[in-house]
């Protein structure tokens, strides 16, 4: 005959309520996860876009009204760490920031960011902060505002350390901005805004406007890198990226121009300014084939 151990719910509740508090005292906040051949960290910061007071009622698009609670109230942070990470004293960050109607995880997974940083090689952090969630925005929220990017990279640093992925004496290094589409206003702000460590700037079809802020960075550090690698399909960034290479040529600043069908590595290191025309559609010109990988690669 079969023997039966009978617990009361009650004990039986009581034990799980108790289990539960032992892993999440042993597992405090938010931990590295296993994803793949990357590792996940994810935690919350007060830095990021949003919450923010010009979005506390929300945003009104095209008759569509996005409210705060939706779109923008998430303040999350993921960190990728590349399973080739070596930390030393100097940490070179690799941020992305999604255009619209996207989210960190959303263009994380279209458009392989993560998985393309790790097959450049790069010794570099990537990062995805949220901005306008799943909305038609390209507002930047407190990122826009003198000295937001350089406290969420603080928060990020600490954050790095507390998990003990970092040394504690460990600096930020070298900082990448990345982004499609939309993302364009919250790169411009960063670089009006922030101080001196950014040293590449990638835009993906993003090229809509804040050509000002994109030119006094070109022209504050010759070692400054500026690719915009853009389509005739994402609603003006040809116009506009034809009208910068003219301020550019202006002011006697050299750049170059190139197209995605015979673009070369070493015309990527020789030419820190550069226009790479695409033929391929919007959504299209980040991973197919990965071309976020080729730049972070050539440019390492």
């Amino acid at each position: 005959m079969n023997q039966y151990i009978i617990f009361p719910v009650g004990i039986f509740i009581r034990f799980c309520l108790a289990l539960s508090l032992f892993i999440s005292c042993k597992t405090p906040g938010h931990v590295l996860q296993p994803n793949g051949t990357m590792q996940v960290l994810r935690f919350h910061s007060s830095h990021t876009s949003f919450p923010d007071t010009a979005r506390a009622n929300g945003h009104l698009y095209d008759n569509v009204m996005y409210d705060a609670s939706a779109h923008y109230s998430d303040s999350s942070v993921m960190i990728v760490i590349p399973p080739s990470f070596s930390p030393g004293a100097h940490l070179n960050l690799v941020f992305w920031f999604h255009g619209w109607r996207n989210n960190i995880d959303s263009a994380e997974k279209r458009f392989q960011i993560g998985s393309q940083l790790i097959a450049s090689n790069r010794n570099a952090i990537l990062v995805l902060a949220e901005t306008a969630k799943n909305a038609p925005d390209s507002y930047g929220g407190k990122l826009e505002r003198p000295g937001g990017f350089d406290a969420l990279v603080n928060d990020i640093m600490n954050e790095l350390k507390t998990r003990k992925v970092i040394p504690e004496k460990a600096n930020a290094g070298n900082i990448t901005l990345a982004g499609h589409s939309g993302a364009y206003r919250v790169i411009a702000y960063i670089l009006k805004n922030s101080g001196p460590k950014i040293q590449e700037v990638f835009l993906f079809d993003a090229l809509y406007a804040n050509v000002p802020e994109f030119m006094s960075w070109i022209k504050e550090d010759r070692k400054n890198e500026f690719v915009h690698w853009y389509t005739n399909k994402g609603g003006g960034t040809d116009e506009v990226s034809n009208d910068m290479m003219k301020q550019l040529q202006a002011q006697q600043i050299k750049f170059a121009q190139a197209e995605e069908t015979t673009i070369t590595a070493e015309q990527i290191k020789n030419n820190r300014v550069l226009f790479i025309h695409s033929l391929k559609e919007h959504n299209d010109i980040i991973n197919n084939p990965d071309n976020f990988q080729f730049l972070l690669s050539a440019l390492k």
